[in-house]
């Protein structure tokens, strides 16, 4: 413990009985409670947004989201005496979702409808406008990863002397280039007969380091992403992890649309939104996003298998999908 964490711990109510690093925070056993002190870049106003919706959740019962803590002069920011920004939060000796777990995933999931159901009973302020994150489209999103693909088939195609992971590229292009149009365009007549009322607040950034299981419940922490959108963004982001994980079982995939269903019920437009962002081929663009931005003379073994793996999981990857769309 050095000496700027030791005063800025001091402007808090309470006795620090332990600490250890965790999570490039220092995680602190109070005599008030298990907290997590780290340092912060942001603005006021994104933190007092943040503070008041999670307020909000725990009013309706989802108490164990990681809310924001006061200091003596309540003030959400404590600066030390070299100027550093520091916020502290609630904190919980919960795990990680163990992926390789179907009912810790199930657990999981539940828990974000559960999340869901009450952002829904939220109303969203004019005044969080500025202070939410500003979330393009997901069409949008999806129109810049495609013109990046596009961007590196051009590029290798006009190599003489190609890698294996380039020939790898330029073998399966065609057909994940496809899906990620389709998708695209699905997405975009999707988004432009929406109606306002379909978008509520997200959690942004729903995966297994943000969702800690304990007991049979979950811990939903971090939500520094959190912006007004289509929750079926949250949902897709847990669950692509998972089926990625567990060679896209269909029957592990429809549990956890069926667990998600039971607590939120999903619409067709609902279910026709999470059909075009699994179609996207995400973990595709991911690889060639990183090739094309890192050392191109030299590409990681891994890479190439990550590739071959994508081809290997395509039949079970398509059944998949068909079985979202004609549900």
């Amino acid at each position: 413990m050095n000496d700027n964490y030791q005063d800025v711990m001091q402007q808090y109510e309470g006795e620090t009985l332990e600490v250890r690093r965790g999570r490039g925070a220092w995680i602190c056993e109070r005599s008030d409670g298990l907290r997590l002190l780290k340092e912060y870049r942001g603005s006021l106003k994104r933190l007092e947004f943040e503070e008041t919706v999670l307020g909000e959740l725990k009013r309706q019962g989802i108490c164990s989201v990681d809310q924001y803590v006061r200091n003596r002069e309540e003030e959400l920011i404590t600066v030390a005496e070299d100027g550093t920004k520091y916020i502290l939060k609630e904190w919980f000796m919960s795990r990680e979702c163990n992926l390789k777990d179907s009912r810790e995933i199930l657990t999981a999931v539940s828990w974000i409808a559960r999340l869901h159901r009450a952002f829904r009973n939220i109303a969203w302020q004019e005044e969080w406008d500025l202070a939410s994150m500003l979330s393009p489209g997901l069409s949008e999103e999806m129109r810049r990863h495609t013109r990046e693909m596009k961007r590196v088939r051009t590029f290798v195609s006009n190599k003489r002397k190609k890698s294996e992971f380039e020939l790898c590229v330029m073998q399966h292009f065609s057909e994940f280039y496809v899906q990620a149009l389709e998708a695209q365009k699905g997405l975009e007549a999707l988004e432009a007969s929406a109606e306002q009322d379909r978008l509520f607040l997200c959690h942004g950034d729903l995966n297994q380091h943000h969702l800690l299981i304990g007991n049979g419940e979950a811990a939903v922490i971090e939500f520094n992403q959190m912006h007004r959108g289509n929750q079926m963004a949250d949902l897709y982001h847990f669950m692509r992890k998972v089926m990625e994980k567990h060679g896209w079982d269909e029957r592990l995939g429809q549990s956890m649309t069926d667990t998600y269903n039971q607590i939120v019920p999903m619409d067709g437009r609902d279910r026709e939104c999470l059909y075009y962002l699994f179609l996207y081929p995400e973990k595709y663009w991911k690889q060639l996003n990183y090739y094309y931005n890192a050392n191109k003379a030299w590409t990681p073994a891994k890479n190439v298998e990550k590739l071959q793996n994508l081809e290997q999981q395509q039949e079970a990857r398509n059944r998949f999908l068909e079985r979202i769309k004609s549900s």
